[in-house]
């Protein structure tokens, strides 16, 4: 039965909702604070010179100076980390996915994350204050060295237990949310002996062939909530790229795939779309690069194009589409297997642009298809250019050329 929604709580939802643009001149407050500290510092940094110039510089005074600029620096880097880490996570996104200088922790900061970096970021600014105290230690008093030491302790303390609650939490709400993903699927009912046709045997290479590729990354070990994940992707097999035979495609960028073995394009937002003829791997790629998804600590789903298309239809018939697309968007990571083997019409097509435009610049698809994007239309018709402009906009394309490993054993068997 569908869920019919009230109005009222949904508009009060919304209004509560909208409140959090209340936070915005909040850090745009902080900004300023952050160009206050720029003054602080060049005006700092000024005086140092001027003491050096005239030579009234001792060496104390000299270390006690850089400190206080270390210091300001420290500061201006947790004003950074909370000004846009906090905009991020409490108001709204900033839409930095693919942008050369998007910071490294940016890609994958929630409120755990934000309040542990912060506590070791006071810890770091409480260490270079204590360091000051002891250098300048003839002018400052045994009271103040020693409370300056339990108080740089107790922000260690902190910092430690913060940091070591926060890792049962993360790894709690993963296996909510690996469980709930799993029951989904077993509600659909999903058929998993099918998906593995385009998995090229790592054996299938012709004897003394040779061996030249980038060598690809190893896997990490596996632990309770890498394989909770695994499983609650739905894969049809477990692949590895460790496994997959490179000398089988005549023709594919092995760089890029050992690139995307580190699994940053999904940090990235990033999208993978693998083209080419039946049989040359592609099933193998997407599930293997899928596992290193979940390896890596994010959620993935897998299924054919098909199978998306009987679940977006149930969603739609249900009144539920854009919940569904919402939910979907707590797993990084979706793998759409073997697009262009059915035509869609154009209600199913419509489903799938919903679906591509939804995540767009906000999570990662995996794509696999026997035909260029340029084709495309030839499945999804109409739709088919505004679709494949958002899923290649910020996307690497991987092509595999070569005959299929089933017609080559195939072959091979007769010929024997």
């Amino acid at each position: 039965m569908a869920h019919v929604r009230n109005p009222t709580t949904t508009t009060l939802g919304y209004a509560l909702f909208a409140t959090r643009w209340l936070q915005a001149p909040l850090y745009f407050g902080l900004v300023a604070a952050q160009g206050v500290y720029v003054y602080k510092f060049f005006k700092e940094l000024w005086t140092l010179i001027l003491m050096c110039v005239s030579g009234h510089a001792t060496e104390t005074y000299v270390m006690l100076a850089v400190l206080k600029l270390v210091d300001v620096v420290m500061i201006a880097n947790l004003l950074i980390m909370v000004i846009v880490g906090g905009y991020e996570t409490f108001v709204s996104r900033i839409g930095l996915q693919g942008h050369r200088d998007q910071p490294e922790w940016l890609s994958h900061v929630n409120s755990n994350v934000l309040k542990v970096k912060l506590a070791t970021a006071i810890v770091g600014i409480s260490s270079v204050h204590l360091l000051q105290m002891f250098v300048d230690v003839h002018h400052t008093s045994r009271h103040a060295l020693l409370w300056g030491t339990v108080i740089h302790m107790a922000f260690i303390a902190s910092a430690a237990i913060l940091a070591y609650m926060s890792g049962p939490m993360v790894a709690q709400a993963d296996r909510g949310h690996a469980d709930h993903a799993q029951t989904g699927h077993a509600q659909n009912g999903k058929d998993q002996a099918g998906h593995a046709q385009d998995d090229p045997p790592r054996d299938s290479a012709e004897p003394g062939a040779p061996v030249a590729a980038p060598a690809v990354p190893r896997q990490p070990e596996p632990d309770t909530d890498t394989e909770a994940r695994i499983r609650a992707a739905g894969f049809p097999a477990r692949k590895l790229l460790e496994d997959f035979d490179q000398q089988h495609p005549r023709d594919f960028d092995r760089e890029a795939v050992a690139r995307l073995g580190k699994a940053e394009f999904v940090a990235a937002r990033r999208n993978v779309v693998l083209v080419g003829p039946p049989g040359t791997g592609k099933t193998h790629l997407a599930v293997a690069l899928g596992v290193r998804a979940c390896q890596a600590g994010h959620r993935v789903l897998f299924a054919t194009a098909a199978e998306w298309a009987a679940r977006l239809t149930e969603a739609r018939a249900a009144g539920r589409l854009d919940a569904e697309l919402t939910a979907l968007d707590d797993h990084p990571l979706l793998i759409v297997d073997e697009i262009g083997y059915t035509p869609f019409d154009a209600a199913t097509a419509s489903l799938f642009f919903r679906l591509v435009a939804h995540r767009y610049e906000r999570a990662s698809l995996i794509v696999t298809s026997d035909r260029p994007l340029g084709r495309w239309d030839e499945v999804f018709g109409p739709s088919a250019p505004a679709m494949t402009d958002r899923l290649a906009h910020h996307a690497d394309l991987v092509r595999l050329d070569g005959d299929s490993y089933r017609t080559r054993r195939a072959t091979s068997a007769w010929a024997d």
